[in-house]
This record gives C-alpha cells, structure tokens and sequence, in this order.
C-alpha cells in the first residue's frame, strides 16, 4: 500500500540519483571482479553477491521510493521490502533525532517511536535533514 497523499500531506524520499548511484556501484563491482578474474570461483561469486545486494538495495528504492509521510490524521512510514505502515497520531510517543559523533562526523538520524516499533530514517532515507523533518512532525501532530 503506498501512502495517499491528503492536500496537507508532506513525502520525504529517497533522493532521486541515489537508485542509479547503487546500479552504477553494483555495475562497476561486476566489472571491476572481471577485469581482475584470475580464475577464483570465490572471488567472482563474492563479487555476484555483493553486486546483486546493491542491486536490491536499490530496486527497494525504485519500489519505495517514499520513506516517510505526514498528514492530520497520522504518520505512514515504510515497512519491510517495499510495503507501508500506518501510524495514528495515538500510537506516536515520541518523536526525536538521535546526533552522533564518530571519527570527526556527524550523523544524524530521525526516530519515531510507535512503542511497540522504533522507527529509524537517515538523511538518504528522507533527502532532507533529520532536524528540519522531525520539527514538521512535530508541528502536523494535532495538540
């Protein structure tokens, strides 16, 4: 189920050169295991592997290209593979961004805690900053 925007819904998805960046990646993995195939089944079948997960990883773009959806009546966050969570505004405890430092970088990431399910999404997820989006939950949940 995709979500159906209402006219006072906001999206937030996958930035739209990501998919290709993950195809080109997977492509130049293939490419790169057989220009230096020296006869090793492991290595050209790591090589597969790992360039059919890329591959996945960004066919579940194409598919679901909306992480993330606001509207009065609720939150709808994607779920699994390819499907779509609805979560009413009486489900939301809490809606936070979770900073971190490490080796000099900064990450940021947006939690939605359903409480039964913790809901994670970073700046690739939603192609736009973490902070700026939590504030807009914030502002759509109905007081």
């Amino acid at each position: 189920m995709r979500p159906h925007p209402s006219p006072t819904a906001r999206q937030w998805r996958v930035p739209t050169g990501l998919p290709a960046l993950k195809l080109a990646g997977a492509v130049a993995l293939l490419a790169l295991a057989l220009l230096l195939d020296e006869g090793d089944p492991v290595q050209l079948g790591l090589a597969v592997v790992a360039a059919a997960a890329l591959a996945g990883w960004a066919a579940r773009d194409l598919v679901a290209p909306v992480r993330l959806a606001v509207d009065p009546e609720g939150i709808t966050v994607v779920r699994g593979f390819a499907g779509y969570r609805r979560l009413p505004w009486s489900v939301v405890e809490r809606v936070a961004v979770d900073r971190r430092a490490r080796l000099g970088l900064t990450s940021e990431v947006l939690e939605i805690d359903a409480g039964e399910s913790l809901h994670l999404f970073g700046r690739l997820d939603l192609g736009a900053d973490p902070a700026e989006v939590a504030q807009v939950l914030r502002e759509a949940r109905p007081h």
